[in-house]
């Protein structure tokens, strides 16, 4: 089974990052064949400075490392490393109707905020199923906000095979782990870096904490009184690191009352900080020896850069493109 997933290094690693793909892709290194790209591509849609997108794009191969990909395990490489993507992109889109970018929820919404309506971000959905197709990816891990694009991505399969011949591309399936489909923000939105709500994978200790205590959303509800368990941020956010018994209890605690947000806040914190303690260290070997990324990337890329050549000659051949 053929595991792939990309990842924009649009910043900081923040834990909706985290749980929507890093952390199911690590999961999913042990059970497949995995191919895990930077997608740095994509990230020119939002990104201007060359200087930023450089460090990102290094930046999130040492946190993807450092939260446990293994690289003897899962290839992992640099998008525009494998420049026969944009090969792809292009024949696909040569079956991609307009109405179906139309209707894609994330131009929308990025139009929405400000975003300038350019090509590259209205063919979005073509490029990220060129990623996918390009290695005849099986299984995708996807946040639920991006489950939309992978429907586009099994729609131009459909099409290419209709017309070229069946069996040139596989229709890949989407994996979605629901309860954390779509991590919470501080505010309680979806976390996001363009809402300004995130919590990073990293950083220094007293900073992050005063991150959590100052900005996560409470009510006013008094010390002694219980507290509503619906919609709480603090909640949610401690499920994703805490045991099933130690959140039940914080959710009796928040049921009986006598319990103030600060505390609860406190436990999320030593909660969130404990449970990236490996990642941490790890992530401060890697910095101490960039050498071993780079030699990750070279090898990833040439892994990936094989399997794309292949694809591509076959998807050549089916399209007519070259002379025999």
């Amino acid at each position: 089974m053929r595991i792939l997933t990309g990842l924009q290094p649009s910043g900081q690693l923040h834990i909706g990052n985290y749980f929507g793909a890093v952390e199911p892709a690590v999961r999913l290194q042990r059970e497949g064949d995995a191919f895990y790209f930077i997608a740095d591509y994509h990230a020119m849609t939002t990104m201007e400075s060359p200087e930023r997108l450089r460090e990102n794009t290094r930046r999130l191969a040492v946190d993807f490392i450092a939260c446990g990909l293994d690289p003897e395990k899962a290839v992992l490489f640099v998008q525009s490393a494998v420049p026969e993507v944009n090969e792809l992109a292009w024949i696909l889109g040569t079956v991609c109707p307009m109405g179906l970018l139309e209707r894609c929820h994330s131009y929308k919404d990025k139009i929405a905020k400000g975003f300038s309506a350019e090509h590259a971000l209205f063919a979005y959905p073509v490029l990220m199923a060129a990623d996918i197709l390009l290695y005849d990816a099986d299984m995708v891990p996807v946040g639920k906000d991006q489950k939309q694009h992978l429907e586009v991505t099994r729609i131009l399969a459909g099409k290419m095979n209709g017309r070229f011949g069946e069996g040139l591309f596989k229709l890949p399936e989407p994996i979605i782990a629901e309860q954390t489909a779509i991590v919470p923000g501080l505010d309680g939105q979806k976390m996001s870096k363009s809402y300004g709500n995130t919590l990073p994978v990293f950083g220094e200790e007293k900073q992050l904490q005063k991150l959590i205590n100052r900005n996560i959303v409470t009510d006013c509800t008094p010390l002694e009184a219980p507290k509503p368990v619906e919609g709480s941020v603090i909640l949610q956010l401690y499920r994703l690191f805490a045991s099933s018994v130690d959140y039940e209890k914080m959710v009796d605690a928040y049921e009986r009352g006598g319990v103030g947000y600060g505390t609860f806040k406190k436990t999320l914190f030593e909660a969130y900080w404990e449970y990236f303690r490996p990642a941490r260290a790890r992530r401060s070997e890697l910095l101490a020896e960039p050498g071993y990324v780079d030699a990750v990337l070279e090898k990833g890329a040439r892994k990936a850069r094989e399997e794309a050549a292949g694809t591509l000659a076959r998807v050549r051949r089916a399209v007519g493109l070259g002379w025999s």
